[in-house]
């Protein structure tokens, strides 16, 4: 079992900052990093893989690294393995290694992280979200020497590197990778102690970040997170800034989700993605989504049902095959979590189209303008879009559930 924590002291000036100066970093390192489920064509030869991108950012690590996972689920022979040998060879040259897991998910997956907790500096420590504020740790985020920050989809998962879509982003910028760390340090204490008590939460406000590339790109860093109330900068949390990139656009939005819906899973009504979105299909803006199947017979069919009908609405349910292999629980789907605007800005980060990603679960993101960028974002949204693995939701048609769980 992972051992019990006791409270260390809080002392806010001393682990959260009270303001982080705007950065200008001339680098090339910020990039899109992908999982493409093996036998599909959704692969893309310009984003390098996730197995690729973790275990070089982890083998560069000299001081520490944090993780903040909702599960950590390995499998003997997958390519999960390259990145946990990484991590420990890490802990072993001194490297001080600390992971945040879902409590939930800790019931069903033990084993990694016990095995984690008794090693040398190495530490887990478990968060109960739900007493916290409701819901579940549901952020993939984790930094590296303070100094660079991957986040995005993909779950600590040997099934998220080769049978899962994903895209995540991979930022090296310190100011951006303390906004990140702040929030860890955060988790970490909300972990020890999972009072609900909002006084421990730092009122931090930071600045937003630029990149510049090489090529004279400059590019906007924007983090954000969620829930609201459990996040050390309020000017942060995740659903205004999405809300407003949907008000600023004039020709197109692009989403992608696992689920989408605006009935809450308590039944109660949310329109906070749906009311900026048929707004901007009101005024000619073309929309845009991608869904995962699993939602095909659920709750949030009557939602893409009714959004279809709308005019400059479409929706399509994303399918992947199973693999030859044979089934794999809990894989083979669509996972990406993005919401791009007129070809130049979008937010990407762990939350689902619902409300309870905003409202009761942790949840990491970031919002990017760059044209370069969200010029290549709208290529990959195009591939999927237009492969043999998507098909239009329409208001008649009748829907089957596709397994997805543990049979």
């Amino acid at each position: 079992m992972v051992r019990p924590v006791s409270a260390a002291p809080w002392i806010l000036l001393l682990l959260f900052p009270l303001s982080l100066s705007c950065q200008s970093i001339v680098s090339s390192d910020i990039e899109f990093v992908e999982s493409a489920p093996v036998e599909t064509t959704l692969d893309n030869p310009d984003i390098r893989n996730t197995v690729d991108v973790w275990t070089e950012m982890i083998r560069s690590a000299r001081t520490q690294l944090d993780f903040e996972q909702f599960y950590l689920s390995p499998q003997v022979g997958e390519s999960l393995e390259d990145v946990i040998r990484e991590i420990i060879a890490a802990a072993k040259r001194g490297v001080s290694v600390r992971f945040i897991v879902d409590a939930r998910m800790y019931r069903t997956y033990p084993a990694l992280a016990d095995s984690f907790d008794a090693m040398d500096n190495m530490d887990v420590r478990v968060i109960d979200f739900t007493k916290v504020a409701g819901g579940v740790q549901h952020a993939k985020y984790f930094i590296v020497d303070r100094e660079q920050v991957f986040l995005g989809s993909q779950n600590f998962d040997w099934r998220a590197l080769t049978h899962i879509q994903e895209l995540g982003l991979r930022i090296r910028h310190p100011g951006v990778a303390a906004v990140y760390h702040d929030l860890f340090e955060l988790d970490w204490e909300l972990a020890a102690r999972p009072t609900g008590d909002m006084s421990i939460v730092p009122r931090n406000r930071y600045d937003n970040f630029l990149i510049v590339t090489p090529n004279a790109d400059t590019v906007h860093l924007t983090p954000t997170y969620s829930p609201r109330g459990w996040i050390p900068d309020s000017a942060r949390w995740d659903e205004p800034h999405i809300l407003s990139l949907f008000d600023e656009a004039t020709t197109e939005v692009m989403l992608q989700f696992l689920s989408y819906s605006s009935e809450g899973r308590d039944g109660s009504l949310y329109e906070g993605l749906e009311g900026p979105m048929v707004r901007a299909a009101a005024r000619g803006v073309k929309v845009r989504m991608i869904v995962s199947d699993w939602g095909k017979g659920g709750r949030s069919e009557a939602t893409l049902k009714r959004l279809s009908r709308i005019p400059n609405i479409e929706i399509k349910y994303s399918a992947i095959p199973e693999w030859s292999g044979g089934y794999i629980s809990f894989a083979r789907v669509v996972h990406c979590k993005y919401i791009l605007v007129d070809g130049r800005a979008f937010w990407l980060g762990s939350s689902n189209g619902e409300r309870s990603y905003f409202y009761t679960s942790r949840n990491a993101g970031i919002i990017v303008r760059s044209q370069r960028m969200a010029e290549r974002l709208r290529r990959f949204f195009d591939k999927g879009w237009e492969s043999p693995y998507c098909e239009l939701v329409t208001p008649t048609s009748r829907y089957e559930p596709r397994e997805h769980g543990e049979r």
